[in-house]
């Protein structure tokens, strides 16, 4: 019914996404949920499904669909409902099962998705087992010869809130700074956790879009690109906050804003969470990806932790968190990981960490900062090529011979005031660019130099 040739166009690098009606189907999730029973029978996983949906309109019917591919195998399914995706993490980490989360994210109404894990909150991307479910998919739905399974539903909301909360302690609950906190949830599912984790803290909260609508009437929410984050700089400075926070459509990444409106950097949470995790933990490996500010080792060396380097993509951080023994891992794209939740990565974990050290402090959020936006980055540019792997080519010919170079993903040159990072999109004929120099005209320089090649 499906071909292996269409379920490759879906099946992405860490989890399945596409339009509805025409490739994200409830006949099509019914054969996901009973091939990722079949799965996890397969890998000797607990036989109950714990499944999350996010607000967009077709989240529903296709959760049920999906739990209905699941009990037909003789597997058993728990529907938590609305939730973020941290939420579902939690749900599968602290019941120790597996799970599946509808969402595609950031990407516009039309879309949907799924996010699979293994018990624990483990990742499953294409080489962790999407591989083998989308083969599953093809070979086609057998009938199963156990019973039929049971669906049932549990609210996980509160639990999730108390487990978020209880990683602080009454340094974050009781703290007497009370902090004014302006919170964009783009529509998305912030909108239903936000509420719930905020009731508890001391602040004073000016929402913005938490109306759950998956047809995302405001803007894209996608807080990495800054056009959807105008708003929330404007509201910050108009009511004089001390800091705003802006989510993702999941919920599972976080970006903030200043109180001068001014957007943070996600290597500079990195770096404050790093500081704050390795008091607890002191020595500790932190992870970091390639394209982070450098900015991020240097503070993790000098806290006395490890720093260890990492490509992008949240299964290889979570799989190098797990080898390594790493407290806390961070994503310049905004995913911050714990170890403390399942290696797995919460927006509003993060957001949570800004808000205690904001909290004990008498500092402004940029003045807290101030120590770790030691450069100038340029931000992700990305770029269509004919040939994504003729333009890293030439990038690397005309390089080796004067810098360092090195590929762990797409190609890296580092020189003494400098470095820059090409590298291939997973889905798109597309070069990502992300350069960092000591000032803005170095930045400037070596950008420019860059994109001309790529052109």
């Amino acid at each position: 019914m499906f071909t292996r040739e269409f379920l490759d166009t879906i099946m992405k690098a860490y989890d399945v996404r596409g339009l509805v009606d025409k490739e994200i189907t409830p006949d099509f999730t019914f054969a996901l949920g009973a091939s990722f029973a079949r799965f996890l029978e397969e890998e000797r996983e607990p036989a109950t499904v714990v499944i999350g949906e996010d607000m967009r309109p077709s989240s529903p019917l296709l959760a049920q669909a999906f739990a209905d591919g699941v009990t037909s195998q003789g597997f058993d399914a728990i529907r938590i409902g609305l939730a973020s995706t941290d939420m579902a993490y939690f749900a599968s980490g602290k019941l120790n099962l597996p799970g599946a989360m509808f969402t595609a994210s950031h990407n516009p109404a039309e879309y949907n998705g799924i996010k699979l894990c293994k018990s624990a909150a483990r990742p499953i991307g294409q080489e962790t087992g999407l591989r083998r479910i989308r083969d599953l998919i093809v070979e086609g739905v057998p009938l199963s010869i156990r019973a039929m399974g049971k669906v049932t539903e549990q609210d996980m909301l509160t639990e999730y809130v108390d487990f978020l909360l209880s990683l602080f302690g009454p340094d974050l609950t009781s703290a007497e700074r009370r902090l004014k906190v302006v919170i964009d949830a783009g529509n998305g599912m912030a909108g239903h956790t936000a509420p719930a984790v905020m009731a508890r803290l001391n602040v004073d909260v000016v929402p913005m879009y938490f109306e759950l609508d998956g047809t995302f009437p405001n803007h894209e929410a996608n807080p990495i690109d800054p056009a959807n984050v105008v708003d929330l700089q404007k509201a910050v400075k108009k009511h004089k906050a001390d800091i705003g926070l802006a989510f993702d459509g999941d919920a599972d990444r976080c970006f903030l804003i200043d109180e001068n409106g001014a957007i943070v950097t996600p290597s500079a949470l990195t770096a404050l969470i790093a500081v704050r995790e390795l008091k607890r933990k002191p020595g500790s490996p932190v992870i970091y990806n390639l394209i982070s500010s450098k900015a991020v080792p240097e503070v993790v060396t000098e806290n006395g932790g490890k720093p260890i380097r990492s490509r992008v993509g949240h299964s290889y951080i979570k799989a190098m968190m797990a080898e390594t023994g790493a407290v806390f891992g961070g994503e310049h794209s905004g995913h911050f990981y714990f170890t403390d939740f399942w290696r797995a990565d919460s927006g509003m974990l993060a957001a949570l960490f800004a808000l205690a050290e904001l909290s004990a402090s008498a500092s402004t959020l940029s003045e807290l900062l101030k120590p770790y936006n030691r450069y100038v980055l340029s931000g992700e540019i990305n770029t269509k090529v004919s040939d994504t792997q003729e333009s890293l080519n030439l990038i690397r010919e005309s390089f080796k011979q004067d810098y360092e170079l090195d590929e762990l993903d797409g190609v890296t040159v580092t020189a003494p005031e400098w470095w820059f990072n090409v590298r291939p999109s997973n889905t798109e004929p597309l070069l990502r660019l992300n350069v960092e120099a000591i000032n803005e005209a170095t930045m400037k320089k070596v950008r420019d130099k860059v994109l001309e090649l790529i052109g």
